[in-house]
């Protein structure tokens, strides 16, 4: 599959997505809560399913915005979501220390019930503005992490977890594991690795894959497609070409692979 270039500039809009039930946090005021995303579609077709695109700590950046135009690019409406809707609404940082404390700062005070119920406002906003099927989902670094427990949604029927650091070890605000939520997970998982990647370490990588394989059987005799670990050469944030771990031979095998999984589930 054609991948689309990665230097495709943004030509999408913010949009307003609200959570029912929810009370902006101390960093968006007062009111009802609201996402302010980043609204990608094709310009040349109908979209052929939704995406929700998922940050890094750094928010949704120039880098995330472009990743959204590539899936428009491809044929699909894509929605990138705030991870930090109650403590920073509006975050967009730059690649260097000082933003990289700046954005854990802001993970660590995120709760996985929270995280949940926002991605669950978002698909709802996102289905019928983009064919009203299934949507899928792709997510980098604490992104990536988020993007596993967006699996396990309904109406989400792809997802690719870019790096996602830590779902072996716990999940956002406590309590289990998040990889151990794959037996719930209804749709096709992609997990992506970079052989040197220091946050996610060889035994996490093994870790997961004996997860995916104890999944495996199950989903083949049901005749559907397994789940699928795929380890590249590069470091943490191998994908993004404004992160000094860039590697863009694996960055091209991994948006091929993202792209595929995305045309043979959702169409």
């Amino acid at each position: 599959m054609a991948v689309p270039p990665s230097d495709l500039a943004p030509s999408g809009c913010w949009v307003a997505v609200p959570v029912p039930g929810e009370q902006a946090g101390a960093g968006g005021g007062s009111g009802p809560l609201t996402l302010r995303c980043w609204w990608e579609q094709p310009t040349d077709r109908p979209a052929r399913a939704g995406v929700l695109v998922l940050p890094e700590v750094f928010g949704i950046n120039g880098w995330v915005r472009r990743v959204a135009a590539r899936l428009a690019a491809a044929g699909y409406a894509a929605l990138a979501v705030p991870l930090f809707p109650r403590t920073a609404p509006e975050l967009e940082l730059g690649y260097h220390p000082e933003a990289l404390e700046e954005g854990r700062h802001h993970k660590l005070l995120t709760r996985s019930d929270e995280l949940l119920t926002d991605l669950a406002a978002a698909i709802a906003w996102l289905t019928p503005r983009s064919g009203g099927g299934p949507v899928g989902c792709v997510g980098f670094c604490f992104g990536g992490h988020v993007a596993m427990l967006a699996a396990t949604l309904p109406g989400v029927a792809a997802t690719c977890d870019a790096y996602g650091a830590g779902v072996v070890s716990g999940r956002p605000g406590g309590g289990a594991p998040t990889l151990e939520e794959l037996p719930t997970i209804q749709g096709r998982l992609l997990c992506l690795c970079g052989t040197e990647d220091d946050l996610i370490p060889p035994a996490d990588v093994a870790a997961i894959t004996v997860a995916l394989g104890a999944i495996n059987p199950i989903r083949q005799e049901a005749g559907l497609s397994p789940h699928q670990l795929l380890s590249l050469p590069g470091g943490h944030g191998f994908l993004c070409e404004e992160r000094g771990a860039f590697h863009p031979e694996s960055a091209a095998i991994a948006w091929d692979e993202i792209l595929s999984l995305f045309a043979e589930t959702l169409g």
